[in-house]
C-alpha cells in the first residue's frame, strides 16, 4: 500500500513527532503542504493529513491544500492532529478538514489525536500546558493507530 502523509508542524514539532511514528509504521512518504504536488497524489493508495489544532481547526495551509486538490473519488485518507487545550476530540477539531476531504471524494478510514505542548499566546507566560506531550504513551498510541489502519486496509 503506497502511502503519503502531509503534515504541518509549527511551534514545537509535536505533530511531526506523531507523523514520523505513523510514517514509520506505514512506510509512508512524509511531506509538507507547501511541498505537495497535488497532481502526484493520485499515485498513492492512502494519504494522511495532519497538523496541530489552531482555534478548533487544522492549520490553514493544510485546509488550503485540500481546497486546491482535484476530485479524489474513493481515495482513502486518514486524519490526525495534536492539540494543547481542551479534550483533543476529533469530532470537533477534525470537522473542517474532514468536510473538505469528503467534499473532494475521499473516504476517511481513520482518525487520531493526542495532547501536545502548547505555548501559544498567553500560555507562554506560564511555560505552556501539556509540556512533554506527545509523550511515549501518545507515540505508542500513534503506532497502534497506524498498525490497526494497515491491518484494516489489507483486505
Amino acid at each position: 500500500m503506497k502511502t503519503a502523509i502531509i503534515c504541518y508542524s509549527y511551534h514545537h514539532g509535536n505533530t511531526e513527532k506523531v507523523a514520523r511514528r505513523i510514517a514509520a509504521v506505514l512506510e509512508a512518504k512524509l511531506m509538507k503542504p507547501e511541498e505537495t504536488n497535488v497532481s502526484g497524489l493520485a499515485e498513492y493508495d492512502l494519504i494522511g493529513f495532519g497538523s496541530g489544532i489552531y482555534f478548533s481547526k487544522h492549520h490553514k495551509s493544510l485546509l488550503k491544500l485540500v481546497d486546491t486538490m482535484p476530485e479524489m473519488k474513493g481515495k482513502k485518507a486518514f486524519i490526525f492532529s495534536t492539540a494543547g487545550r481542551g479534550e483533543p476530540t476529533m469530532a470537533g477539531n477534525h470537522r473542517a478538514l474532514r468536510a473538505g476531504l469528503e467534499g473532494k471524494g475521499f473516504v476517511i478510514v481513520g482518525e487520531f489525536s493526542c495532547y501536545a505542548w502548547d505555548t501559544f499566546f498567553l500560555l507562554r507566560l506560564i511555560g505552556g500546558i501539556n509540556k512533554g506531550r506527545p509523550n511515549d504513551d501518545d507515540l505508542t498510541k500513534a503506532d497502534v493507530f497506524a498498525k490497526d489502519l494497515a491491518n484494516k486496509l489489507k483486505g
